[in-house]
């Protein structure tokens, strides 16, 4: 399941490296490097001005590539650098945040299980899910265009089995009761509006009998539709549909992947509305990658951090 890179990675002597890309030609740009921090999983802010990460439980955002200067901010100057973002009393998150339209908010997945929602000056931070005792377990990836919906993965410990069960829900921002979307045995996972609302995208084990064999899906909001969106060998993770809905960018493991693990070599793929698929470029990386919605709000970049590789 989601969760920060493993601790143990800081003894490999990795760096942590995000970058933008350019869907069009392909290019990269490497806005920060970081040897003391193994940040992930970027967000990119509606108004196009930052990338905001997460990394040793921690929030951070940094000015995106071109960006204007903020109103009220000194003009940018040198190599920028990342900012800590204040979440006040949230226990520690991992890399499952998602951010408002409005720039305001931020929701995220904290050590406690619980989503969280933080307002970015500061003034508030609170809870936002219910209480299904300690084996169940929020991890967050989407937020719905008109802002009012969360969803979800709901992990669920068996009792007395080392087995979990995970399941796609929603639930309002504003609290109250929990939307099951799937409901069934199969191993879902990274839900996230597409960007019309009418469906949440997601990787599920559900079309295969090999463990760990995902592969992309659609599902409407009311779990009545079901589409499978790839077919392939590889293992397919983490559906982010463009803001403009050209075109989808996903991860894709190796053959044989259980899971969605770090340092391994993935393909950023993108799929298009008419089934077919382009690699856009290699990755080493996975788990911390591009877990949530990393695309730019024109929709000709995704942002990826990429590790080195351990010596």
């Amino acid at each position: 399941m989601p969760q920060n890179p493993a601790p143990e990675r800081a003894t490999l002597r990795q760096t942590a490296s995000l970058i933008t890309c350019d869907i069009a030609t392909g290019e990269r740009q490497v806005v920060f490097t970081s040897s003391d921090l193994l940040f992930a999983a970027p967000n990119w802010s509606s108004d196009g001005r930052w990338l905001v990460v997460n990394g040793d439980g921690q929030l951070f955002k940094i000015r995106a590539p071109g960006a204007p200067d903020e109103p009220g901010r000194p003009e940018q100057t040198g190599r920028p650098e990342l900012e800590r973002i204040d979440l006040g009393p949230i226990p520690a998150i991992n890399n499952d945040h998602v951010l408002s339209a409005d720039g305001a908010t931020v929701y995220v997945s904290a050590a406690d299980g619980h989503l969280w929602a933080a307002a970015l000056d500061g003034s508030d931070q609170h809870v936002i899910t219910n209480d299904h005792g300690e084996t169940f377990r929020h991890y967050l990836h989407g937020l719905s265009p008109d802002q009012r919906t969360l969803a979800y993965t709901g992990l669920t410990q068996l009792v007395g089995d080392a087995r979990t069960t995970t399941n796609i829900l929603a639930i309002p921002v504003a609290g109250g009761a929990d939307i099951h979307v799937t409901d069934d045995e199969f191993v879902d996972d990274g839900p996230e509006f597409g960007p019309d609302g009418r469906w949440i995208y997601f990787n599920s084990e559900r079309a295969s009998a090999d463990p760990g064999h995902a592969q992309l899906f659609r599902i409407s909001i009311d779990g009545e539709t079901l589409e499978q969106l790839t077919d392939d060998e590889r293992v397919n993770w983490f559906a982010h549909p463009a803001p403009d809905d050209s075109v989808l960018a996903y991860l894709s493991f190796p053959p044989g992947t259980l899971g969605h693990p770090p340092d391994v070599e993935v393909l950023l793929r993108l799929r298009y509305p008419d089934g077919s698929i382009r690699d856009l470029t290699t990755v080493f990386g996975g788990q911390g990658t591009m877990n949530v919605p990393s695309w730019s709000p024109d929709s000709r970049q995704v942002a990826f951090v990429e590790y080195s590789v351990p010596a």
